[in-house]
C-alpha cells in the first residue's frame, strides 16, 4: 500500500470527486482512478461508490479514511523531520493565503523569500481564511497566512503578523457621505454589502452589533473584499473594509461603536513538524511582526 495511493483515496473521499482530487494532486483523472482501483484490488473490497459524477464512501471506505489520514500525517511528519536534519531549505512548500493578504501584504515577503531560498517551489493556494485553516488542521497544507480565527481549533497555533483596522465605508453619493461622523443607529438604517456570513470578518462585525441588540440588513454578500469595494463605490450599500483598501472613491465613517480590527497572521498545526522551507517562511513573517512592534 503506497503513500501516493492513500493520498489519492483521501483526496477523492474529501472532495467526493475524482476530477477535483486530480486537480488538487496535479494528476490526471485516469491516474487517480487507476490508484483507487489498485487500492480496492489490493484490499479486495470496494471503497467508493460511483453514481455518475457523485462519489460516496462505502462502509469500508468510511473505516479506512481516518486511518489513511493518520498514516499520511505520520509518514509526512517523519519525512520532514529526517529532511530537516540536513539543514537544507528546498523542496515544495504548500501554503495558503487569502486574496486580500496575497494582494496587499504578501508580495514583498514572497519576493524576498524567493530571492533567499531559490530551491523552494512555492505552492500557494488562494482561498478563504476559514477554508485555509481547515486545510492546515487536516494536514493538506503546512501553513496559512490569513485572517486569524477568533476561536481557533485546539489543534491550531496562530501568530499575529499584522493588525488590520476595519472601517465602515460608503460611496461618495451615499446619504451618509455628508456626515463625517455617524452613529450606529444611523448606519443601520441603510442596507449593507458584507463578507459572507460565517467568515471571520463578518463575525467580528455581527458580534459587536449584537452587543447593542441590533442586527444589520445585509442585501448582498461575497467573500471577495475587492468586489465589496466595487459594490460600495456604485452605491449598493455600506460595508466594513480594511483601512488599507480605502481610497479616494470611498468615504470612511467615524462610527464610534464600530472601531474594529482583525488580526492577520500565521496558522500552523501544533502537532506536526514544519519543513525547513515552512520554518523559513514563518521566520521571515515573524521578522515583519517584530519590526512593527519595535
Amino acid at each position: 500500500m503506497e503513500l501516493a495511493t492513500l493520498r489519492a483515496f483521501v483526496e477523492v473521499a474529501r472532495e467526493e470527486s475524482f476530477s477535483q482530487a486530480a486537480e488538487n494532486l496535479f494528476l490526471t483523472q485516469p491516474a487517480i482512478s487507476k490508484r483507487i482501483a489498485g487500492l480496492e484490488e489490493e484490499l479486495s473490497i470496494r471503497l467508493l461508490d460511483r453514481a455518475g459524477r457523485q462519489v460516496t464512501l462505502t462502509e469500508a471506505g468510511r473505516h479506512l479514511l481516518p486511518r489513511a489520514e493518520r498514516i499520511i500525517h505520520e509518514l509526512t511528519d517523519i519525512r520532514r523531520e529526517l529532511t530537516n536534519l540536513s539543514g537544507e531549505i528546498g523542496g515544495r512548500l504548500a501554503m495558503a493565503t487569502s486574496h486580500h493578504i496575497g494582494l496587499h501584504r504578501l508580495p514583498r515577503v514572497l519576493r524576498e523569500y524567493s530571492d533567499n531560498y531559490p530551491d523552494v517551489a512555492l505552492d500557494i493556494r488562494f482561498m478563504e481564511s476559514e477554508k485555509a485553516c481547515h486545510a492546515v488542521e487536516h494536514g493538506e497544507l503546512e501553513l496559512a497566512v490569513v485572517t486569524l480565527p477568533l476561536e481557533p481549533a485546539t489543534s491550531l497555533a496562530t501568530e499575529i503578523i499584522w493588525s488590520d483596522p476595519l472601517r465602515p465605508v460608503v460611496g461618495l453619493d451615499h446619504p451618509l457621505a455628508k456626515y463625517k461622523q455617524a452613529g450606529l443607529s444611523d448606519l443601520l438604517e441603510y442596507p449593507a454589502v458584507l463578507p459572507t456570513r460565517g467568515t471571520y470578518t463578518r463575525t467580528i462585525l455581527e458580534q459587536r452589533i449584537s452587543t447593542f441588540s441590533r442586527e444589520v440588513d445585509c442585501t448582498l454578500s461575497t467573500d471577495y473584499l475587492e468586489t465589496l469595494k466595487m459594490m460600495v463605490n456604485i452605491g449598493l450599500g455600506w460595508s466594513l473594509l480594511p483601512l488599507i483598501m480605502i481610497d479616494k472613491h470611498l468615504l470612511p465613517l467615524d462610527v464610534v461603536e464600530l472601531n474594529l480590527s482583525r488580526s492577520l497572521g500565521i496558522v500552523t498545526h501544533r502537532k506536526r513538524t514544519l519543513s525547513n522551507a515552512a520554518l523559513a517562511m514563518r521566520e521571515q513573517l515573524l521578522m515583519i511582526a517584530n519590526s512593527s512592534a519595535s
